[in-house]
């Protein structure tokens, strides 16, 4: 109950058009909203968030029928969907993370779910990885400035300003997330999610 609490006042936070917030105090409330859910993040998780935010789902759509097979195989291979049901992402709330098990426990039909996920790549706003090293340069330094107890978030800030200088910019989860969540999710554009699957949650 604490988590759908907390995720239904980042929902309206991100909703709502307060002009005062600047990109730094947006950045620290989606730093303080992951820390808060997730404790056991590490830097990779913080970048992969702010991330999905910025890219959506697009690196994992290149081939639909392959992440057609990977999605019905995950749903399969899971042996619980633990967490909230969706999540917004990044300091934007441009997409949320959707659980899987909001098909498995048949809420909302796999073709529907599907279809939501392979459209939302036309929610994505391209930009260069000089933007998104200049974005993630900041992001980076609002997370310094929290003081979080962060494992190995030095050796992380290198890797990751080395990943994206050498031309990427995936990351997948750390161990301790994978470890202590079980992450089943996957990316969905805001306006598709909550015109086409929120009101089935809602039932």
């Amino acid at each position: 109950m604490r988590r759908y609490f907390i995720i239904a006042l980042a929902a309206v936070a991100l909703c709502a058009c307060n002009q005062k917030n600047t990109t730094h105090d947006k950045i620290r409330q989606a730093v303080e909203r992951q820390m808060e859910m997730y404790p056991k993040s590490t830097l990779r998780d913080l970048y992969k968030n702010f991330f999905q935010d910025r890219f959506g789902p697009g690196h994992l759509i290149a081939d639909p029928s392959a992440a057609d097979k990977f999605l019905r195989h995950e749903l399969e291979s899971a042996e619980s969907f633990e967490g909230v049901d969706y999540e917004p992402t990044g300091y934007e709330g441009r997409f949320y993370r959707v659980n899987l098990g909001v098909i498995a426990d048949g809420r909302v039909p796999y073709e529907k779910y599907f279809d939501a996920f392979i459209r939302s790549v036309n929610g994505i706003k391209p930009i260069s990885l000089e933007q998104w090293h200049k974005e993630w340069y900041e992001i980076v330094e609002v997370i310094r400035a929290m003081n979080l107890p962060l494992d190995n978030l030095e050796d992380d800030i290198i890797i990751t300003n080395s990943m994206i200088t050498n031309g990427s910019y995936v990351m997948h989860h750390s161990r301790s997330f994978n470890a202590h969540y079980q992450p089943h999710y996957r990316i969905i554009e805001r306006e598709i999610f909550e015109q086409e699957i929120l009101p089935l949650l809602n039932k």
